[in-house]
């Protein structure tokens, strides 16, 4: 559909004011107040049910209060601290106490968009930009209902244009697992444009590159022949206690592998369409490289921030911008129009 006209004939954008607040829900407007005179560092979203704000960066200090998910809150200083953990020391500190930095994902960068005219066939990449967006499903042209919360740095396939219930322009989004359609506020998406999805060392022999993920010290290692150009922290998975309802083990597994799958975009979890935040459903996980039958790869995360840690059911968590360097200097190439990509791919030993 071909909205130029559309949106011309409205304002653009609406600063922090119609269109974000009527469709987050009230704890986006909850922030923190500045400490007078001190200017915040950046702003962090939590990323859980609700985490400890302590009077010093020490899990054993009394804890002041909870603060509750998709709570925004300024940060004023980060601090490696000696009293741990000893995989994660860094503290956050806000105002009244200190938090934990694991499930804060730092969100500073978050603006609004200017809505796309029209799409390319067979749809636009484009990645959330603020701290999050509440999508709706359409039950009829007058009937929306929630859908799943979308957060900060996922991506997504739009594959229309549309008018929201507040007559702005709104996207329409496939689900790349359900194939269903959700919809969110044009101006909560950046287009993400070819050349920032482009190859990486393209020049470089396929048999020169290789990937080293190391499991004592959680960080991947890229290589081009000897020549180490590129290390990250990451997380890999939890060994599980006993046998898993799926009976796929939660630990990464170890050994040689090749890059097998590529997906710009990818719903993991259970598969079920819920506006519920406690569900185990995370779509838009960004920048999937899967290298294992079981599902396993490298992808961006956006529910926690404690790298260097295990954390994951299996695959190879990393930050966005990591798991995008690695989805780009990777093969299989993968073309900006397709949704996945198959192929025997680039070495990877995981150790």
């Amino acid at each position: 559909m071909n909205m130029e006209n559309l949106i011309q004939r409205r304002e653009f954008l609406k600063l922090w004011g119609t269109t974000l607040v009527l469709f987050l829900p009230a704890s986006i407007r909850d922030w923190f107040p500045f400490e007078e005179g001190i200017n915040p560092l950046g702003v962090g979203r939590v990323t859980i049910r609700a985490i400890g704000l302590y009077e010093q960066p020490d899990f054993s200090s009394p804890r002041q209060r909870w603060i509750p998910r998709d709570t925004l809150v300024d940060i004023f200083d980060e601090i490696d601290s000696p009293y741990g953990p000893l995989n994660n020391q860094r503290w956050y500190r806000l105002v009244g106490g200190y938090a934990h930095s694991a499930y804060i994902q730092r969100v500073e960068s978050a603006h609004l968009n200017q809505p796309l005219t029209q799409l390319p066939d067979p749809g636009q990449l484009g990645e959330v930009t603020v701290p999050f967006t509440q999508s709706l499903v359409r039950n009829s042209p007058t009937s929306w209902q929630p859908a799943y919360r979308l957060y900060f740095g996922s991506v997504f396939w739009i594959t229309d244009l549309t008018f929201g219930p507040d007559q702005e322009i709104w996207y329409e989004l496939t689900d790349d697992r359900l194939r269903i359609k959700y919809f969110v506020p044009a101006s909560h998406l950046r287009p993400i444009p070819i050349s920032e999805i482009a190859p990486l060392s393209p020049h470089v022999p396929e048999n020169e590159k290789r990937l080293e993920v190391s499991i004592a010290d959680q960080i991947l290692f890229a290589f081009e022949g000897s020549k180490l150009v590129f290390q990250a922290d990451i997380s890999t998975g939890i060994p599980s206690r006993g046998p898993t309802i799926n009976g796929i083990p939660t630990e990464t597994p170890t050994g040689n592998f090749h890059i097998v799958r590529k997906t710009p975009s990818r719903h993991m979890g259970n598969g079920n369409l819920t506006s519920d935040l406690e569900a185990y459903e995370l779509p838009g996980v960004p920048w999937v490289s899967f290298f294992h039958e079981y599902g396993i790869g490298f992808h961006g995360t956006y529910w926690h921030n404690n790298f260097g840690s295990w954390m994951s059911h299996g695959c190879v968590n990393m930050r966005n911008e990591d798991a995008k360097w690695v989805y780009r200097w990777t093969t299989p190439r993968i073309h900006y129009s397709e949704w996945y990509k198959m192929g025997r791919g680039t070495f990877i030993q995981v150790i």
